[in-house]
């Protein structure tokens, strides 16, 4: 069953509504989240179980979430080193959680030499006990950053992708977000992708509530269907005015329109100076460093020269966007039988949704 809507992982169960189970229901429910993730197991060991008490903290929780009707998963930090150990506690913490999904939290670990054969052998043992539940991938936002992960050894076994979108010392979520499908979208096998969002402090940077809405925004425009937060343990507690965020933005089904430079961009890569024009406003201005023209009739005919000329058969790719309301910069880049582009930098000015103000800047090599 596809996951819908928001969600939030949590780590410890103990430092969630003090390990209340009814609370966190409650919470849950108050937020509209749709599914909540819990840490199960820990290399080959159960996790978020109180060996003191012999009590599993995880199993009230899961019932009160599910009379909610919220869907519960597991998920599980794997080293590689005991992959069969790794993916049999899985399928044991699955079974007996009554789980609704198990994601695979994969990370440096599974960078180091020889753990294509560990995913191999971990994907296999986890399906043949598990044939029926949904998997994810929970690892890093950028493949292209970490090309020794196994990711085809994983991926190929999994229904989804949960890459962890965290914009640390940054406050582009949205070009990040973007980026990350980009990079997923190239690689084979490709998978449904419910990105996470960081909901959290790191090393002195916090994120914003414009930066975790815009995070939301962006991922309904991608269309993915869900989208998650780390963690409820240090969000709830520490950061309540953006647990309140995520808690009262409006996930709908209906998933929202693409910004205008990632439109524009689409526009681009279809080579229609039409499609192009009808972005901008009719009495729009387009300026480059050599001339500034007005109207659409000016601007379309600069696009067919482009399309023809300057960038023929070219392939246009946002890198990365900024700006809200009335403004935006983005960079891009393009590859054409003429050339290439590396540094594309632009600004746009909007006027009712559309393009009213164009700067163009870039050089071709």
């Amino acid at each position: 069953m596809t996951l819908e809507g928001k969600g939030f992982y949590i780590w410890k169960v103990k430092d969630c509504e003090a390990g209340n189970a009814n609370a966190i229901a409650e919470a849950a429910k108050n937020a509209s989240l749709g599914h909540v993730l819990i840490k199960i197991a820990n290399g080959v060991y159960p996790y978020n179980y109180d060996w003191n008490k012999k009590v599993d903290q995880i199993k009230p929780v899961v019932q009160a979430l599910h009379t909610k009707g919220i869907r519960v998963w597991g998920w599980h930090y794997v080293y590689g080193d005991k992959p069969i150990d790794e993916a049999r506690i899985a399928v044991r913490r699955v079974k007996e959680l009554e789980l609704d999904g198990y994601a695979i939290d994969a990370e440096t670990e599974y960078k180091m030499p020889g753990k294509n054969a560990a995913a191999t052998q971990f994907m296999k043992e986890l399906r043949l006990g598990l044939p029926n539940t949904l998997v994810a991938l929970s690892s890093y936002r950028y493949p292209s950053y970490h090309p020794q992960l196994p990711w085809r050894e994983f991926l190929s076994k999994c229904d989804y992708n949960m890459p962890q979108v965290y914009w640390i010392k940054a406050n582009n979520p949205g070009s990040q977000l973007q980026r990350c499908v980009r990079e997923f979208q190239d690689i084979t096998p490709y998978r449904p992708i419910i990105p996470t969002g960081a909901a959290f402090s790191e090393q002195g940077w916090t994120a914003t509530a414009a930066e975790l809405t815009e995070f939301l925004r962006t991922a309904q425009s991608l269309n993915v269907s869900a989208a998650n937060f780390w963690s409820w343990d240090y969000c709830k507690n520490n950061l309540p005015n953006l647990w309140k965020v995520i808690a009262d933005y409006p996930w709908s089904t209906t998933p929202l329109p693409a910004d205008i430079t990632q439109n524009l961009i689409t526009a681009d890569n279809t080579h229609d100076p039409d499609k192009v024009a009808n972005l901008y406003h009719p009495t729009a201005v387009h300026i480059n460093a050599s001339r500034t023209i007005q109207g659409r009739t000016a601007i379309r005919a600069w696009y067919q020269t482009m399309f023809n000329q300057i960038l023929p058969s070219a392939k246009f790719t946002l890198t990365d966007s900024s700006g809200t309301g009335n403004s935006r910069q983005f960079t891009w880049t393009a590859t054409s039988t003429a050339g290439s582009v590396l540094n594309g930098n632009d600004t746009l000015g909007l006027q009712n949704g559309q393009i009213s103000y164009h700067y163009t800047f870039f050089t071709i090599s």
